[in-house]
């Protein structure tokens, strides 16, 4: 399968009413600390919004949700994976993303046979405090021959201009979230990111 180059993560359907139409066509909704009925209308929202934008919804975390709710893609990070119903995720024709950050992560991440793996953080990141140093290009390098031809996501700290770096060292997707959510005009700068990333296809 084939990633769009541009990945964008959002903590609210409120970012995919804005951001779809710039010409996003993928995203994740990632909600964190939300009561289970403002996430189910969350996540029932964001795949109408993406089905009428012709873009792809991964669902962060709640693989439940997302097959009650007729998602077909979510993404979990290695604690999250290590308590899922992977046959039941399987069953449920789920497409899986799993996030590494180091040579075990990503042994256990390949076992499962993931649609995609995501490696970050790339740079260092204002998202979240991190336990791991940047990753740096020759890491997606690495990854990018360890994983074949599974798509690689490069986040963490990125930039249009540091995106394009990424794809040269093997990253197939860049995944944003602060460099769009904390921007001055985040539409015009989801345009710009939109703009440098659709000349790019491995």
């Amino acid at each position: 399968m084939k990633l769009d180059p541009f990945y964008l993560i959002a903590d609210h359907v409120g970012w995919l009413r804005r951001l779809l139409p710039c010409g996003v066509k993928l995203a994740q909704l990632r909600v964190k600390d939300a009561a289970e009925a403002d996430l189910r209308a969350q996540i029932a929202e964001a795949r109408d919004l993406c089905q009428t934008h012709g873009a792809q919804l991964i669902v962060n975390d709640y693989w439940r949700l997302a097959l009650e709710l007729g998602c077909d893609f979510i993404h979990l990070g290695q604690e999250d994976l290590a308590g899922a119903d992977l046959a039941a995720i399987k069953a449920g024709g789920l497409k899986l993303g799993v996030s590494t950050h180091d040579e075990a992560e990503l042994a256990i991440a390949l076992a499962v046979e993931p649609d995609y793996v995501a490696l970050g953080p790339i740079f260092p990141t204002l998202l979240k405090k991190m336990p791991w140093a940047p990753q740096g290009f020759e890491k997606l390098g690495l990854w990018r021959q360890k994983i074949g031809d599974l798509p690689l996501v490069a986040i963490g700290g990125l930039t249009p201009e540091r995106g394009q770096d990424c794809f040269k060292a093997g990253a197939d997707s860049a995944a944003v979230v602060t460099d769009i959510s904390l921007n001055a005009d985040p539409e015009a700068r989801c345009r710009e990111w939109v703009a440098a990333t659709r000349a790019f296809s491995r």
